[in-house]
This record gives C-alpha cells, sequence and structure tokens, in this order.
C-alpha cells in the first residue's frame, strides 16, 4: 500500500537554504571574541626522528607571544579512541612529517611567525618506515616502542568450510587491489577555538560530532569535569568523514588554559592536507571460489591497511574493510586476515564510506574478473549471488529489507548494459558495482563516549508564536540533517513545513546525539525526531482540551488549528494553545535507540546495525585508447534507501557521491616521497574535479520502507560513494580490455598495460 504524505518525500527547498544563500551564520574564521588570540603549532620537518632538546627562550622573547607549549613544558596525557597512542604534542620523538612538537599563542599572526621560528628543536633523525608492508617486516624500524611489530591492530577470522569450498570449487581467481591515499578536500580548513575559563571549556568548530569529541578528546586529556565541557558547532564548509575527530580542537582548548585567553586556531591548506588523517590507504589479496555456473563457495582474503602514526578510528575502519562486502552476498565459507600497520606517514582515517569504498572497490573488480573467467554477464553472476531480505549473514547481520537485486536490475537497464557491452563504439564501455552500508552502527558508542547504548535525541519545541524549533544533537554538515527533521517534524505535528527552524548544534542546549558517521542521521535522528513530535502533538491536543474544557479524545485538528468535533466552528490556532498553558513553549522529548549487537572485538560476530541500505552504480565511460584519457558520461545510481524523505537531499547525496567516487577512482592521490613527505600538499598539485569533469547522474529509488526507520527511511551518504569507484574501473575495463587494480585508474597506467599487452601478444 502507498502511503501518501504531506510533506516526507516531496521536493521541497532545505529548510536553512535562504540563510545559506544569504551568508548567514558564523564559519569560524568569521568568529571574534573578545580578547582571542591567534594559535598555530610547529610541525616536525622529519618522519621520524628524536627530539633531544626543545628551547623556546627566543620565542618567549617575541611581544605579543602569550604561551608556548611544548612535549616538555605541559602535561602529555596519552588519548585516543581506541588505542591511547598519542599525545597533544610530541615528547620523546616525531614520528610523521607534520607531528606537532610545540603550539604558540600571540595577540597577532606576526607574532605567531616570529616566535614559531625562533623555537630552536636539535632532533636526531630515525630511519623512518612509510610502506605498511615493509612496516610489518622483521626489524623494521618501530613507529612505537611499545607497539611491536608496527601492528597497530589486527584480527583473523575464519567461519564456515573455507578448505572445502576451495577443494569443491570448479574455479578459483585471485587478485592483489590497492587503494591509495586521498584528502577529504571541504571547502572550509579545519578550524576551532577554544575558550578556558574558570575550570570550564567552551570549543567552537565545524565538527561532525558535538558529543563524541567531549570525553576522549577534550575531558580526560585535559583532565577536566566533562560537564564542564561545551562543544558548539559553527556554520559548516564541509566534513566527509575528516572532522569527527578533530585534535586541533584539544589543542586550542590546552593553549586557551595556558594563555589564560580564548584562542583561535585555524589549519592552513598545507597543514590540512598534511595533518587531517586522510582516508586509509589498503591492500586486499583476495581469492575466491566459485562452480562453473556463477555459485559463490567462498574466500580468502588478507588485508593489510595503512594506520599512519596514530590510530584514531583506524581499527574500525580496518574492520568494516575487512568485513562488510561479505553480507552483500550470501557467503558459505569465508577467511580473514586483517592487519593495520603504524607508519611514519600521517595518520590515517575515516572519510565517506569509512573503509566500504575500499573494499567495494576490491571485490566488485574481483566479481567481474571472476565473471570473464566464468564466461558470465558480471549482472548475472551477482545476481545469483545477492543477499536477500531474511538473509542472516555469515557475520551475524539481520537483513530486514533490501532492494539490492531490484536495484541491479533497474540501474542494468537504465545504463543499457547488454546494448553498450557488447556494441561495437571503440573505447567505449560500461561496468557496475553493489554496495551494502550500515545504517546506524550501535558499536561506535562504545569507542566514542563509553555508553553501551547508542541513543538519538531530539526535543521539539512549540513557540506562542506557532514556530517549532527542533533541537537536535545529530549536526548538519550541509548535507540537509536538519531539512530531514523539519520535514518529519512537520509530517508528525501536521504543521506548516515553513515553521520549522532547525537550531543550532550546542552541547548546551540541544540533547544527545553522536552526529555524522555510519550513515545514522536521517534513520536515528529523524526516528528520534519523529517520536518527539508525536509526544509534542499530544500534548497540543491536551492543551487545547483543557483550554475547551472537554477530553482530548473530543479534540480534532485541521491544519493549524485545533477545534472539539461537536463544536467545529469554536477553533484555536496554534498559538492560542500555547498561549492557553500560560507559558511561552510548549516542549517534548524524543529518544531513538540504535539496534544491533556491540560485537566482539576478536569474533566480531553479530548484527552490525540497526539496519542496511544498499545501491548499485552503473558507468558508462569513453576512454581514449591512444592518450588513456577517461571521460566519464553519466552515472545510473539506484538505491534502497527505505523511504526518501528529503528528495532534493537525496539527489544531491548521490550526484556528489559519484562525483566524488569518481573523483577518488581516476584523480586525487596525496603523493608521498620516500620519506613520508607529502608532495602535492596544495589544491594546484591535489587533483580535484571541477564542472569540466561533470557528468550526468540518474538516480532511481527503490523504496522498501524499512520496517524501523521513520516512515521507513535508511540512510543514503556512504551507499552514494561506495559503488562509483568500482564501477568505474570496471568500466574502463570494458572499454580497454585492460584491468587496473592499483587506484588511482590513470592515463599512464592504461597505456602501459595495453602496451604491455601488445608486446606480450
Amino acid at each position: 500500500m502507498v502511503i501518501e504524505h504531506t510533506f516526507v518525500g516531496r521536493r521541497l527547498p532545505m529548510v536553512d537554504g535562504k540563510e545559506k544563500a544569504a551568508g548567514v551564520g558564523e564559519n569560524i574564521a568569521d568568529m571574534s571574541l573578545p580578547g582571542m588570540l591567534h594559535g598555530r603549532m610547529l610541525r616536525s620537518p622529519h618522519p621520524h626522528a628524536r627530539i633531544l632538546n626543545i628551547d623556546t627562550t627566543e620565542a618567549e622573547k617575541v611581544p605579543g607571544v602569550k604561551a608556548i607549549l611544548t612535549g616538555r613544558n605541559s602535561p602529555q596525557p596519552k588519548f585516543g579512541i581506541s588505542t591511547l597512542d598519542e599525545t597533544p604534542f610530541c615528547t620523546d620523538k616525531a614520528r610523521y612529517v607534520g607531528d606537532e612538537v610545540a603550539g604558540v599563542a600571540a595577540e597577532t599572526e606576526e607574532a605567531l611567525e616570529e616566535a614559531l621560528f625562533r623555537i630552536s628543536i636539535e632532533y636526531e633523525p630515525l630511519t623512518p618506515v612509510t610502506d605498511p608492508l615493509d612496516a610489518l617486516e622483521e626489524g623494521a624500524p618501530l613507529v612505537h616502542e611499545d607497539k611491536p611489530g608496527n601492528v597497530a591492530y589486527g584480527f583473523e577470522i575464519k567461519r564456515g568450510e573455507v578448505d572445502d569450498a576451495f577443494r569443491r570449487a570448479d574455479q578459483v581467481f585471485e587478485g592483489t587491489y590497492r587503494t591509495h591515499l586521498t584528502h577529504q578536500a571541504y571547502l572550509e580548513p579545519t578550524g576551532a577555538i577554544g575558550s578556558f575559563q574558570d575550570g570550564r571549556l567552551t570549543v567552537w568548530g565545524c565538527l561532525q560530532s558535538i558529543y563524541a569529541i567531549r570525553p576522549y578528546l577534550l575531558s580526560r586529556p585535559m583532565g577536566i569535569p566533562l560537564d564542564n565541557v561545551t562543544v558548539i558547532q559553527t556554520r559548516p564548509g564541509g566534513a566527509f568523514g575528516g572532522k569527527l575527530d578533530v585534535k586541533l580542537a584539544l589543542l586550542a582548548g590546552l593553549l586557551s588554559r595556558a594563555a589564560e585567553a580564548p584562542i583561535r586556531c585555524i589549519l592552513t591548506l598545507e597543514e590540512d592536507l598534511i595533518s587531517m588523517r586522510p582516508r586509509m590507504p589498503a591492500i586486499l589479496d583476495i581469492q575466491s571460489a566459485f562452480s562453473k555456473d556463477g555459485k559463490f563457495m567462498g574466500k580468502k582474503v588478507k588485508v593489510v591497511a595503512d594506520n599512519g602514526a596514530y590510530c584514531s578510528l583506524s581499527p574500525q575502519i580496518m574492520s568494516s574493510l575487512a568485513l562488510r562486502t561479505d553480507s552483500l552476498y550470501r557467503t558459505p565459507a569465508v577467511k580473514i586476515d586483517a592487519k593495520l600497520a603504524y607508519t611514519n606517514t600521517e595518520p590515517t582515517g575515516q572519510m565517506r564510506g569509512f573503509g566500504n569504498l575500499q573494499a567495494t572497490f576490491a571485490w566488485e573488480s574481483h566479481l567481474d574478473e571472476v565473471a570473464e573467467g566464468l564466461g558470465i554477464d558480471p549482472v548475472d553472476v551477482r545476481l545469483k549471488n545477492l543477499t536477500e531480505t531474511g538473509d542472516t549473514s555469515i557475520h551475524g547481520w539481520k537483513i530486514i529489507s533490501c532492494g539490492i537485486s531490484d536495484c541491479l536490475r533497474k540501474a542494468a537497464e537504465a545504463i543499457q548494459w547488454k546494448e553498450l557491452r557488447n556494441g561495437q563504439e571503440a573505447g567505449r564501455g560500461v561496468g557496475l558495482a553493489c554496495c551494502i552500508h550500515v545504517t546506524g552502527n550501535r558499536g561506535f558508542s562504545a569507542a566514542l563516549v563509553d555508553k553501551d547504548d547508542d541513543p538519538s535525541e531530539t526535543e521539539v519545541v512549540i513557540r506562542d508564536d506557532g514556530k517549532v524549533e527542533i533541537r537536535s544533537g545529530e549536526c548538519d554538515l550541509g548535507e540537509g540533517a536538519g531539512t530531514v527533521m523539519a520535514l518529519v517534524a512537520a509530517e508528525e505535528l501536521g504543521l506548516p513545513y515553513d515553521d520549522m527552524i532547525a537550531t543550532v548544534h550546542d552541547t548546551s542546549i540541544v540533547p544527545f546525539g553522536l552526529g555524522a558517521f555510519a550513515s545514522r542521521i536521517t534513520l536515528m535522528g529523524g526516528a528520534a525526531t519523529r517520536d518527539a513530535a508525536i509526544n509534542a502533538r499530544r500534548m497540543l491536543v491536551e492543551a487545547a482540551a483543557a483550554a475547551f474544557e472537554v477530553r482530548p479524545e473530543e479534540i480534532e485538528k485541521d491544519g493549524g488549528e485545533f477545534f472539539v468535533q461537536s463544536m467545529p466552528a469554536r477553533k484555536m490556532t496554534v498559538q492560542e494553545v500555547v498561549q492557553s498553558t500560560g507559558k511561552s513553549t510548549l516542549s517534548a522529548m524524543g529518544r531513538f535507540e540504535a539496534g544491533g549487537d556491540i560485537l566482539d572485538p576478536k569474533d566480531k560476530y553479530g548484527n552490525a546495525s540497526t539496519t542496511y541500505s544498499f545501491s548499485v552504480h552503473a558507468a558508462d565511460v569513453t576512454v581514449d585508447l591512444e592518450t588513456g584519457e577517461i571521460r566519464v558520461n553519466r552515472v545510473i545510481a539506484a538505491h534502497d534507501p527505505g523511504k526518501v524523505i528529503n528528495v532534493l537531499g537525496a539527489e544531491g547525496q548521490v550526484e556528489g557521491g559519484a562525483a566524488q567516487g569518481a573523483a577518488y577512482a581516476l584523480m586525487e592521490e596525496l603523493v608521498k616521497d620516500g620519506s613520508g613527505k607529502i608532495l602535492n600538499n596544495n589544491f594546484e598539485g591535489y587533483l580535484l574535479p571541477t564542472s569540466l569533469d561533470a557528468f550526468d547522474v540518474d538516480s532511481i529509488w527503490v523504496e522498501t520502507i524499512d520496517p524501523v526507520g521513520p516512515f521507513g527511511a535508511k540512510g543514503l551518504a556512504e551507499t552514494a560513494i561506495n559503488p562509483t569507484p568500482a564501477a568505474v574501473a570496471n568500466a574502463v575495463c570494458n572499454a580497454t580490455g585492460v584491468r587496473i587494480r592499483h587506484l588511482p585508474v590513470t592515463p599512464e597506467k592504461i597505456v602501459s598495460e595495453m602496451n604491455d599487452g601488445e608486446n606480450a601478444s
């Protein structure tokens, strides 16, 4: 049965669209507090070096300098989300080019620069290890002396009869796939303001989670009670995962306490590119076993991921990378050996997809190689093995809604799969890839905030002027979270969408929410908002009943007016109902608790998420067979996001995700030299797509209507990017006949592979 909604699923403008267009609100660079100072860090020029001496005497003499912190003159507690392996400033040694060695607070930028120049540091350079495979070799230099073998994290899992599956298989396939280092490339460089006063800390910044950073990054390292820490999100300039773990917030707070004044720290583009935890590179060795008719029997996977110098969320990312695709297909048996290696390079971390992007590229590329080897169409191989509603995967994931097979069929039809794949146009090809992603991953709450539960909470406040404030802890980074909440609240309250107001994200005002990760905001924040709206609607009805002196069940509502069934001519507006209570507002709380299990860190078996989203992207590309130049003509993006709440926002997510995924596949890469130093530390050298690289993206919605999500909605943000790199790589292979297993897929690699093939023949 199709349910008609008043606001949900309609093409309505963003709730904060006018304000954004008008430039209303402050980015971190716009803010100014009384007495505010400037802060900046001195960073190591060496990838691996022992710090013998730090002398700040001359720097302290610079007029306007108010505080200088180093690893030698201030407490340096270890901190980290999953591993306590980092200190605010280097103590014994620096571990990558860009590691923070000192911090300065000064009245002017000029004083900052002069003081940083005058800090004298004596280093003893040590041999660095910059490749994860080299780092795991016996005898490799240790990044951390207390981490033997440079293993930051690792696990081995075996489920099902793997050896038997390979013995019985008609064919076995294998390949090695390698992904690269890429930056989130958000519009606004990372910045934070810290103000420590009377034992209390307030931090402002473009942050993905105002609640997540409070305990592990601020309260504990600074040794102040959690209740004394307030975090406020400024107008965001993008994040894509990179602003979930913002060490700069801690450094600003420490400098503020030392200088006894507010401190604003804003990274230069160079600093951002070399220090802000770009997407984790990985190497995946895959072996798979298949029957001759395309039935998947089992696989063996070895993963080596590059952690960089410090952990953050890298262990969780590697777990996602190693495990996730096993639940996309019915996997009878699997053996996984995964290791996360410390290296003397920039710490890596979370970027849109959270490891799934890398894994999907490897596995979906591999599946195309399997299809070719078996002589079966890649679509048919996938359809034969895809997971379905009601399945419990080999890792214990419970699939309660799933439209992946329909997505695949619709994407293949829309891209003209058979016509283009078997066509005669030289250099043109099509490829596709499938994806599964968590929606509301409960397991992260334990790592981030020491909670066994993972709630999302919303307060709906109905004012006496008829406006409705939606106070949610789920931050909006520009992706439209506030609009989703407004649509859900308007739908449930039956009040005009234009009356909905998304408030600022401030831990002293809004209730708890862990923010933007694990594609959780629409599902969890939306469900909490719907619950709050239901409660607020009930309060309105009760208040109207009290004003009319009747029972609540006698109250009817028509648009924004309330009346008694037996006296329809006598009405009260929402404003009048609120005013009748003698209060300026009526407010109600809502809450949604994430489902799924907190998984054992070794076994990792269980239902990892509240529910799961799916997508299939199909790419049509043209490759110049002489130069190797690649042009993406269009992408068909078929998605199962449950019910689409915010249509314009969903289309934007998919279009942006496809563009970002194609750029990851074809051009973006942070290039390091042999010492681990980033060579292209600006947007002149770091190649980003422009409008000239844009292509058509056609969205197809397979609305499965999830039984848990608000109005049936699930997540979308990460399924919008995850399949694209593999789809593009598969299309390039179809167009050229060469398989590129090491991203990015560049013209040089294509020409080299094609020439090698010609020489071999």
